[in-house]
């Protein structure tokens, strides 16, 4: 033990990244990842708040488990699709705010091993056949609970669930961490914990400290995202703006991600059928990459396990771009030509990737990069240049079909662009 201990104090003297530093770094540099909404709420189909939005008594929205068994979830499907979409993680629904949980509790069978005829611990599932792919695991897990005796003085919502007025805040605050616990010991590795639904008693004593204490010390590597709308807490990695985002200033070091829908709802819901298309979700991509942030794109999943064809098909667009494109998003940071009508600009190294998402038939950048090299991305010919007063003009070159994004990149071919490093 005392060797592993000089090993370890050596390391950090030497100035090694820990776990934790690693872990940041890389997921500043994804930009892409999924989420998979799930739950017994997907077999009404009106989406994850339906509890709350329907007003359902406990007792009648308990009885969704006894119908929960889903014969076509595929675990090693899902994280084909996510994988061949591009996303570098994925973020599970552990338990949302109903209580129900997606995975085998000791401490409730308000859960789908227990209370289900499925049985089976999905996240157990999915943890697996992420490990096995080298997919990298987030778990979301709701601090609001409408189902949990003790989950009192009521906040915001579940006044319609026909609770007791009565119950003991610490012990559900006991049981949240004793659930998270179980999260960080029976899931293998850990990229994060993706915590919601405090907003609804913003005020109360949540004992985030310990909270984070733990999973820091369980699970090293892990970030922490906390959906809570406020600044950052201490323990905490990542802001999360749910369908926005907001620009990170250059001098900024937190971590961004931003959730949108694939359509309208969180929840699988049988009515929207608004999925954004592939163009939208390209845009998305590098809008949000040119913000300093990561895009999370949440899928509702059918209630028999199966991923929608219309996420299926976006998700395989969405990969054959990255497949081509990839470079020009991960890895990157806001780029050194700030944001124009045209588009924005991203910046890995000593090398600047222009994405023009608009309509322009020509591009103009700043005089000092008159003497780079720039093509389009992936192009074997350099672009016709201009200069004159206003900077350098870039002839954008004629194609048969519009593309969504025209990528061109710029690389120096003299001292004109330093390297700009990495961001930690």
């Amino acid at each position: 033990m005392r060797f592993w201990i000089a090993i370890v104090v050596l390391m950090l003297s030497l100035g090694a990244d820990s776990p934790h530093d690693t872990a940041r770094r890389q997921f500043d540099g994804d930009k892409f990842g999924l989420m998979f909404h799930w739950g017994i709420y997907s077999l009404v189909g009106k989406g994850e708040s339906m509890m709350e939005t329907d007003s359902v008594p406990i007792a009648h929205y308990a009885k969704l488990a006894g119908q929960f068994n889903p014969s076509r979830f595929d675990a090693e499907a899902w994280v084909k699709a996510a994988k061949g979409a591009g996303a570098r993680y994925v973020v599970f629904t552990a338990k949302s705010h109903d209580g129900f949980c997606m995975f085998d509790s000791k401490l409730t069978t308000f859960d789908v091993v227990d209370a289900t005829p499925y049985a089976k611990d999905t996240l157990k599932a999915l943890a697996d056949a992420c490990h096995r792919a080298g997919l990298r695991l987030v778990v979301y897990y709701s601090l609001l609970d409408w189902h949990h005796p003790d989950y009192f003085p009521l906040g915001e919502t579940g006044k319609g669930a026909s609770r007791p007025e009565a119950g003991e805040w610490s012990n559900y605050v006991a049981y949240y961490q004793g659930q998270i616990r179980e999260l960080c010991t029976g899931y293998g590795p850990l990229a994060g914990l993706w915590l919601d639904g405090m907003t609804d008693r913003p005020n109360a004593s949540w004992s985030l400290d310990a909270t984070y204490k733990m999973i820091h010390e369980l699970q090293p590597q892990a970030l922490i995202g906390n959906n809570h709308h406020r600044t950052l807490n201490p323990g905490e990695d990542f802001r999360i703006f749910e369908q926005e985002t907001s620009a990170r200033s250059p001098t900024d070091d937190s971590l961004q991600e931003t959730v949108v829908s694939l359509n309208k709802s969180w929840g699988y819901t049988t009515r929207d059928q608004t999925y954004k298309s592939s163009d939208a979700l390209i845009r998305l991509l590098v809008t949000t990459a040119a913000k300093g942030s990561n895009l999370l794109i949440n899928v509702g999943v059918k209630p028999d396990g199966s991923l929608p064809a219309e996420a299926v098909e976006r998700f395989t667009s969405l990969g054959q771009w990255m497949e081509a494109n990839g470079e020009s998003v991960r890895g990157t940071r806001p780029g050194a030509i700030l944001p124009q009508p045209w588009g924005y600009s991203l910046t890995k190294a000593d090398t600047i990737y222009l994405h023009v998402l608009n309509s322009a038939d020509s591009v103009i950048i700043p005089a000092k990069y008159a003497d780079c090299d720039i093509r389009l991305l992936g192009g074997t010919d350099r672009l016709t240049l201009t200069v004159n007063a206003q900077g350098v003009k870039i002839e954008r070159p004629s194609q048969p079909k519009p593309a969504v994004d025209t990528i061109i990149v710029i690389r120096p071919m003299s001292d004109s662009i330093k390297p700009a490093g990495n961001r930690p």
